[in-house]
């Protein structure tokens, strides 16, 4: 698997882009060797053990990776067992892209099954699934700006990391603002995942919705227009 470059990007100005580089070939070889020391990994990228310790520590102080006593079968030669690193759980968490390629494959798969509406029904039941705690405006009556931010508690429970903002002016609403989405990248390729979003916010909003932009088409954030005064949606 190949270390995306923005996700062990070079640290901040002033310091060599070399060091995200080599920070990122590091992070390849914890992955592909399980537990590896130092030293291996110096050799194996020509670079002083000096330096791979600078890079093992930021990347224990970032929570991704950890150093563990050798086992006793681990230890070759005489001396302190060294010490010998591997990646955590968070740090694997970083480098799952290949399952947007799986899930990819997996909806054209059921595509190529199922047809179109195969893709929009599983589309609808996934994001019913993500808002199924939430009741809508039509089953427990109350104003569009509290359900919007139950909306928006649930995406976020979901790692959408959505927020809520007040929006006054001529065209008044509320904007329901999603700053991370966990399916950007198979949503670029199956946009019924957006569509599925907005039409379920619009049925547990009572009234219809816009949206104004969305990450998977290369926007900063996905974010939905809701309108203060309820209407009639189709």
């Amino acid at each position: 698997m190949k270390i995306p470059a923005d996700t062990y990007p070079a640290p901040v100005a002033g310091t060599a882009v070399h060091d995200g580089q080599t920070r990122r070939a590091i992070v390849q070889l914890l992955l592909e060797s399980g537990s590896i020391t130092a030293a291996e990994i110096g050799r194996r990228l020509g670079i002083s053990a000096a330096g791979v310790r600078r890079h093992l520590d930021a990347l224990i102080d970032a929570g991704d990776a950890q150093a563990n006593a050798a086992a006793a079968w681990q230890q070759a030669g005489r001396g302190r067992p060294a010490k010998r690193y591997r990646l955590t759980a968070a740090g694997r968490a970083k480098l799952e892209h290949t399952y947007d390629d799986l899930a990819s494959a997996a909806i054209r798969q059921l595509r190529e099954i199922g047809g179109e509406e195969a893709v929009r029904t599983f589309a609808r039941r996934r994001i019913d699934a993500i808002l199924a705690g939430v009741t809508g405006v039509n089953d427990e009556p109350g104003d569009v700006e509290s359900t919007a931010e139950r909306v928006a508690d649930a995406m976020t429970k979901a790692g959408y990391a959505a927020t809520t903002t007040r929006v006054r002016g001529p065209v008044q609403g509320i904007q329901i603002c999603q700053h991370h989405c966990p399916v950007s990248h198979v949503a670029e390729e199956f946009p019924e995942l957006c569509e599925a979003e907005k039409q379920a916010m619009s049925e547990i909003l009572g009234t219809h919705v816009q949206r104004l932009a969305t990450i998977a088409n290369g926007d900063c954030a996905c974010t939905t227009h809701v309108p203060i005064t309820p209407v009639e949606t189709d």
